[in-house]
């Protein structure tokens, strides 16, 4: 059965997980017949990606994951069975991940990692983000004067960061891991080695994805006989093997120095609109730990990633401005709700935008940002009968006229993860190459990130105000990515995040206020309808209840839109009776726990 090994399978089979078998086996039903009448294969229609699916509350009492894929989820799973902790737990997931959701994250990628010791009492983030290679200038996506267009500033060498996944694992490692590293690497490199079935969220993402083919090493791997790789395709990838292998053995230096390096750098000197990412830039990289930034809402602590992420931050402005409001009286689903939630975003995203960024190259106001009393002011703003349209930045320590207003677009391309294990040790991490395939550039069976579009492709607004997240060497791009960590009397409460571009915030704080204030399980809490507002339209989830509000929300002044809303919330509670786990119905990810 190639990637199902015997010890999987007897697991599956002793704890009655017949569902999940089923899920895992039913891909190499087809296998012989996608292997040899590739083009002949029945492939579902695009929307396959994000259809959703329902999923019920998982439980268990000594450990637990979430995770994107069924085969992260059981490797995760396992390595706590095997005496790993929460962090080694990740680090297996996430190199599974980067195998079989190439679209979504990898080696050539960055992240962001939130961390509770349990024996120290203590959260700890580390900040595993891409950095601008020191070439770069202010100027690297404009033309003429004028900015690229965002498709061919993303699927270029211009678009690529120095990755930071790998430092980011290697550091977590050091401070929390218990099982050896080439332990950790091990499932992954088997994988990679035996293959993997082609889920129907990849094969819709590759048959979308027009830049995809245009690369030749990604169109060798991703086309089998030139048709798209079909849905329970055993795609194999050696090449990615090899360079896991290698870091196994050598750690991740083998990365960042040697043939490897020169690999990336060559393939980004290449393409034909060549980047400037240098060897230099990769043996330099180095992750961060940084202080968590936390917050309290009502009797619970939230802690999570800091600058250069916005995510928590943003999110805990929602939750700040939503309190004096009292969101736990209002009805889910309801057009009150609704409307609170979207001008609390409105407020949230116009601060993000203006005083967010690498905070090595600009003082973000932090503290100022999460005062009560600036909170208590800005939710102030808001009118429970009519829509502010277009909200202003706030003004918490002075700036607001000095920083411009940035243009960034963080595209939706993300994964997340989160794990438990029994001594209370918990990791919420959310990890990333930016677009849909990142660059599109393919090296030894990964790809590389389009990070650096996360920054401003114009480093000064229509006023000519410098923007905080322009472009410049060494720097780290804004992020949306919130892996939060949810304390209640000092021990973990809940862990969550999702992928989702800049809608990250919005599903983490919908989701957050579903368990917190609405009382709902954590699995019905991701399962409720997204919503919200980025400062620009009033966004309603395709096909939820929420499209009946519209003529309501217009009649209150909101711009409404309605879109299809695939987040990929993964996360767990923890409370007295055990743990409670939930993965987004939006995508093909699953909680287990024993």
């Amino acid at each position: 059965m190639g990637w199902l090994s015997t010890s999987m399978l007897a697991s599956l089979l002793a704890t009655g997980s017949a569902s999940l078998l089923a899920s895992l086996l039913a891909p190499l039903l087809v296998t012989s017949l996608a292997s040899s009448a590739i083009a002949a294969a029945a492939e579902p229609a695009p929307e396959a990606a994000t259809t959703s699916t329902q999923k019920s509350l998982v439980t268990a009492r000594k450990w637990m994951v979430s995770s994107a894929n069924s085969l992260a989820s059981e490797v995760g799973r396992q390595v706590l069975r095997d005496g790993g902790s929460a962090v080694d737990a990740a680090i297996a997931m996430q190199l599974v991940l980067a195998l079989v959701e190439p679209q979504s994250s990898g080696l050539g990628g960055g992240a962001f990692i939130v961390s509770y010791d349990a024996k120290r009492r203590r959260i700890s983030t580390i900040d595993g983000r891409e950095t601008a290679p020191a070439a770069v200038t202010p100027q690297l996506f404009m033309k003429d004067g004028k900015p690229l267009g965002f498709a061919d500033a993303v699927n270029s060498g211009l678009s690529v960061g120095v990755p930071g996944v790998l430092r980011a694992l290697a550091l977590a490692h050091q401070r929390q891991g218990r099982l050896p590293w080439s332990r950790l690497l091990h499932p992954a490199i088997r994988i990679a080695e035996e293959g993997f079935a082609v889920s129907p969220r990849l094969n819709a993402q590759i048959k979308g994805n027009q830049h995809l083919a245009a690369q030749a090493a990604a169109r060798e791997y991703f086309y089998p006989q030139d048709q798209p790789a079909p849905i329970g395709y055993v795609l194999k990838n050696p090449a990615l093997a090899e360079v896991l292998r290698r870091i196994a053995v050598e750690g991740v230096d083998a990365f960042y120095h040697g043939d490897i390096a020169r690999d990336m750098v060559q393939a980004v000197s290449a393409h034909a609109r060549p980047g400037a990412l240098s060897t230099q830039d990769l043996a330099e990289y180095r992750a961060i730990e940084r202080e968590p930034v936390c917050s309290r809402y009502r009797q619970y602590q939230l802690c999570g990633m800091g600058p250069p992420s916005s995510g928590p931050i943003a999110v805990m402005q929602m939750l700040g401005m939503l309190q004096q409001h009292d969101i736990a009286t209002m009805q889910p689903g309801s057009r009150e709700a609704v409307h609170y939630f979207a001008e609390a975003g409105r407020l949230a995203f116009a601060d993000r935008e203006r005083y967010v960024a690498d905070p090595a190259f600009i003082n973000v106001p932090v503290a100022a940002m999460l005062d009560s009393r600036y909170l208590l002011w800005r939710g102030a703003l808001i009118d429970g009968r009519q829509s502010m349209g277009v909200a202003q930045a706030g003004d918490p320590l002075g700036l607001l006229k000095q920083r411009g207003e940035s243009g960034a677009m963080d595209q939706p391309s993300t994964t997340h993860l989160v794990a438990i294990d029994a001594q209370g040790n918990a990791v919420s991490m959310t990890s990333t190459i930016e677009s849909e395939f990142g660059s599109k550039i393919f090296v030894r069976g990964f790809f590389l990130n389009n990070q650096l579009t996360d920054f401003s492709l114009s480093p000064t607004d229509a006023r000519g105000q410098p923007v905080a997240n322009r472009v410049e060497p060494r720097k780290r791009p804004r992020s949306s990515m919130a892996p939060i960590i949810v304390l209640e009397d000092d021990q973990p409460h809940l862990l969550i995040g999702s992928p989702g571009g800049s809608s990250i915030i919005l599903y983490v704080a919908k989701t957050l206020i579903g368990v917190l204030d609405w009382q709902r399980d954590i699995q019905q809490a991701i399962t409720l309808p997204n919503m919200g507002s980025r400062n620009r339209d009033t966004e309603l989830e395709q096909g939820s209840a929420l499209e009946s509000l519209q003529q309501a929300l217009r009649q209150s002044g909101h711009r409404v839109s309605i879109a299809p809303s695939p987040s990929g919330v993964h996360a767990i509670m923890i409370k007295p009776d055990g743990l409670f786990g939930g993965a987004d119905p939006r995508r093909e990810g699953i909680a287990l726990g024993d």
